[in-house]
């Protein structure tokens, strides 16, 4: 009597799937290449069969490569990231310019510094302050108060410098020095970091400050770059020099 030797009900099916994928890799090698688990179970499939006493130099080598691509597609990302805020803060920048050389008049101009402007800068306070010898009590400062402020000549430096004995700088960014109820008057403890925007207006003329104020502590910090807000400024000074002619 003879024996049939029983068979696995796919057996007949495996053959032909085996060969057809197979004849699908050597067509489109890509398709298994592009693909990062696929690859990585080959790999390990490679490394069980070597055995433990064998060191794969060339799967050490693709595992290196595998993490400098990682830091490299994050580096792409944090580019890509920081390019976008960038174009923000100069699209933000140039809203606010804008803004700003509509006025009319001067008392226009400074309640949209405090109102429009402040809004597009998206800070919580703007000040201006003039070193000037006029009084507190005059009726013009008593008028526009919530944005302009005036202080006695040399104040501009000994605030940014906080009355130490170096340079003071063009930008200023910084968290909030105690005792600036001069500058912040009821505002004084709310506002918890600030950008200080030191003003040239030209020749024989006093120095001014433009200050940029925030609650968030972290808003302005010395790490960041300056270079639009310098560019702020100086459209700032030229504007100024228009209304103090």
């Amino acid at each position: 009597m003879s024996t049939q030797i029983p068979t696995a009900p796919h057996s007949k099916t495996m053959a032909p799937l085996a060969e057809e994928l197979r004849e699908k890799i050597i067509s489109e090698p890509d398709m298994i290449l592009d693909d990062i688990d696929v690859m990585k179970a080959l790999i390990a499939a490679n490394e069980k069969s070597s055995g433990s006493n064998i060191v794969d130099l060339r799967g050490i080598a693709m595992d290196r490569l595998e993490n400098r691509l990682d830091r490299l597609e994050d580096t792409h990302r944090g580019v890509i990231a920081a390019a976008y805020e960038n174009l923000a803060g100069t699209n933000q920048i140039h809203r606010a310019i804008l803004r700003m050389m509509d006025p009319l008049d001067f008392e226009t101009f400074l309640r949209d510094l405090g109102g429009e402007v402040s809004d597009i800068l998206r800070v919580d306070s703007v000040k201006l302050l003039l070193e000037t010898k006029v009084e507190d009590d005059d009726p013009v400062v008593r008028k526009l108060g919530d944005v302009l402020v005036t202080a006695e000549p040399g104040f501009v430096d000994t605030y940014l410098t906080l009355g130490r004995n170096i340079p003071a700088r063009a930008i200023t960014l910084r968290q909030v020095a105690p005792d600036t109820d001069i500058i912040y008057g009821d505002e004084t403890g709310f506002i918890h970091s600030e950008a200080c925007l030191k003003l040239d207006f030209g020749p024989g003329r006093l120095p001014g400050l433009l200050i940029l104020g925030a609650e968030d502590p972290h808003m302005f910090k010395p790490a960041q770059g300056t270079d639009l807000l310098s560019f702020f400024a100086g459209v700032f000074e030229k504007t100024m020099r228009r209304w103090l002619a």
